[in-house]
């Protein structure tokens, strides 16, 4: 996505974890367990609370790249993926600046199940990342960010 401000006010938007309830949906629940405000860095870890698919689920992740302005990653510790490794990258475009998520995962062991599950998955992260966009937009158009 891009955002029409410079990369230093969107990248200290997305490095304040309170925000993380603004960008996504609200049907995923989404509450941070962790005590606030967190001071992000590298070794930064957060714990969560989500709903996939209306089951409660606990979420931990490692701030495990740190590099302001620039990306940041989080990495699952704990929760509901095999593998989920979260990359957040931050393009300068003069006075806007370009979003970019970048995101490995592996879903749990489920035999043949995951060929069954896999789409509907794909489909759930791409409608979160779809709100997201907007939900981002509309912050810095509120001026709230």
């Amino acid at each position: 996505m891009t955002v029409d401000r410079p990369r230093v006010d969107v990248f200290q938007f997305f490095a304040t974890a309170e925000n993380l309830g603004v960008v996504t949906p609200p049907e995923l629940r989404f509450e941070i367990l962790s005590e606030l405000p967190i001071q992000m860095a590298e070794g930064t870890v957060i714990d969560y609370r989500i709903k996939l698919q209306g089951v409660p689920m606990r979420w931990r992740t490692l701030i495990d790249r740190w590099e302001p302005p620039v990306l940041f990653q989080d990495t699952q510790l704990k929760g509901p993926y095999r593998l989920w490794v979260h990359r957040h990258e931050f393009h300068d475009l003069g006075d806007a600046t370009r979003v970019v998520d970048r995101v490995w995962y592996r879903l749990p062991p489920l035999g043949p199940l995951n060929a069954m599950v896999h789409p509907l998955v794909r489909r759930q992260l791409d409608q979160i990342f779809d709100f997201r966009a907007r939900a981002v937009r509309q912050a810095f158009m509120a001026g709230a960010a």
